[in-house]
């Protein structure tokens, strides 16, 4: 499956399921979450020591990790606020710990955490605005690195053909 998160004020998640509707034929859920109720991460640790892979926050986040830890590709579709994604969006992306471990393992000579469930989602992200190209596909890579995955890329509004392609 592949999951689309929209944190968008112009709601351009409905552009990226309308252009995977005409060249998928696969699984793509949207999920608009620009009225949810997602709250920061307070790294409060609890997910990994006290109440492993269950976030302490009860908030409209939950069902989105669990469909985080079971899809086979999540893109994060956001706005850009000085070059990098909105606030909403790293939101979302803070509040991933629930899935991973607080045990690393090294891959590379790089310090990794191990991954709580055999399946980690390959990551991508969609943008609009004024998006640092080069910045977004060095943290997106980074990112799908640190979780053991695989990077889709980081794709301007303008190139939501070339990132459905790559879904």
């Amino acid at each position: 499956m592949v999951l689309l998160l929209d944190t968008t004020e112009e709601k351009i998640g409905s552009e990226v399921l309308r252009e995977c509707g005409l060249n998928k034929k696969e699984e793509v859920e949207l999920i608009d979450t620009t009225e949810m109720n997602i709250s920061n991460c307070n790294g409060c640790n609890f997910c990994w020591l006290k109440t492993p892979g269950e976030c302490t926050l009860k908030d409209d986040y939950e069902p989105i990790l669990k469909k985080i830890s079971s899809a086979d590709q999540v893109w994060l579709i956001s706005d850009t606020k000085f070059g990098f994604i909105s606030y909403k969006a790293k939101n979302i992306v803070d509040r991933i710990s629930p899935i991973i471990t607080t045990f690393l393992h090294y891959n590379n000579k790089k310090a990794r955490h191990i991954m709580r469930y055999d399946r980690t989602p390959d990551l991508g992200v969609i943008y609009s605005g004024e998006g640092n190209d080069e910045f977004l596909n060095r943290w997106c890579d980074r990112l799908a690195s640190d979780l053991g995955s695989s990077s889709r890329g980081a794709y301007g509004r303008e190139k939501i053909k070339e990132a459905v392609s790559c879904m």
